[in-house]
């Protein structure tokens, strides 16, 4: 188990080194001199002011939707309880935009943003409890709701939309999900959010390990099963706020990411849940430098002076593809 950590924080390292010289203005040789003391200030500028805050925005964020799926999943007990698809990130994306439309929170005032995220993501949540009534532990009813809830939060957010046409961009940017623009201002006021609700989420891991096992088995073992859930989903909705306000609605990272934590470091969260933090991390990392790497490329290929391919679209993409090929493999499982 040390060495599969290990390999995974090797792993992040690289994904975090290729990710600082991706983006435009920095290649490898100029980024070495200037974490030497050397450069001009325009590449100190650019590296310590815009590169190294957006990595460490898409690190917390990536390990934030893989700790709120994995926890969503556990104490849902549904291999489909992502927050994609239990209304907690469209319901956050609604509530930001709503805010920033009705001029409280906006991208100069962050606090604002990550408050109307967790009370928009708290209400996508709770409608999908409301709607789901006796079969909300079906994982394909959960999963049918889940679609439903997010249709309808994205028709609200669409409205909001043709309201504040001025809003566009905002808009845009949130549901498809970018660390394009993100400086330190996004960090601080992340890392410490992530890191109350992370460590709150792994003090509840013996708590979701019994949950995953069923609400016989955690009464049996004395386990009051209902407050635990509830703890457990305002970790779950808190976390995925915090990187909705941060970065927008990346796809299918709180979904799969989970899964793959627990087939690396085992069905004990006390310690998937950090692995799932790490991998998260990880993901999105790799995925944000390889957005930045197919946007020169295809900048190049199309003759275009900027072309921006947002790490949303990416995720949402190859998890996409991901998930069906999953399925593809193995039809006769319950998903």
């Amino acid at each position: 188990m040390t060495r599969r950590f290990t390999a995974l924080a090797a792993l992040a390292a690289v994904c975090a080194g290729v990710e600082l010289v991706a983006g435009r203005g920095m290649s490898p040789g100029t980024a070495w001199d200037v974490l030497n003391g050397g450069g001009d200030v325009t590449e100190r500028h650019i590296l310590f002011q815009l590169r190294l805050p957006r990595l460490l925005v898409a690190l917390c964020a990536g390990a934030c939707l893989a700790v709120a799926g994995l926890v969503l999943q556990s104490a849902l007990r549904n291999p489909l309880a992502g927050p994609e698809v239990t209304g907690v990130t469209p319901g956050a994306v609604l509530g930001a935009v709503t805010a920033t439309a009705l001029g409280l929170a906006g991208w100069d005032s962050p606090l604002a943003v990550v408050l109307a995220a967790c009370a928009g993501g708290c209400a996508g949540a709770a409608l999908l409890w409301l709607l789901a009534g006796r079969g909300r532990g079906d994982p394909a009813q959960t999963a049918v709701h889940g679609v439903l809830v997010s249709a309808v939060l994205g028709g609200l957010t669409a409205m909001v939309l043709l309201v504040e046409p001025g809003e566009l961009g905002s808009v845009v940017q949130w549901l498809v999900g970018t660390t394009e623009g993100r400086v330190w201002e996004h960090w601080h006021l992340l890392w410490p959010w992530a890191l109350v609700w992370g460590a709150a989420a792994w003090l509840l891991a013996g708590p979701l390990t019994l949950l995953r096992c069923g609400d016989d088995i955690a009464l049996a073992a004395g386990l009051a099963a209902r407050p635990a859930r509830t703890l457990a989903l305002l970790c779950a909705v808190a976390l995925t706020a915090g990187a909705v306000a941060a970065v927008g609605a990346l796809g299918f990272v709180g979904l799969l990411v989970p899964h793959l934590a627990v087939a690396v470091f085992g069905a004990d969260l006390r310690r998937s849940l950090p692995g799932a933090a790490l991998t998260g991390a990880v993901v999105v990392c790799g995925a944000d430098a390889a957005a930045q790497l197919s946007s020169r490329l295809l900048a190049a290929v199309l003759d275009s002076g900027r072309l921006t391919l947002p790490v949303g679209a990416l995720t949402a993409g190859l998890g996409a593809a991901a998930l069906l090929a999953v399925v593809r493999r193995t039809p006769s499982r319950t998903f």
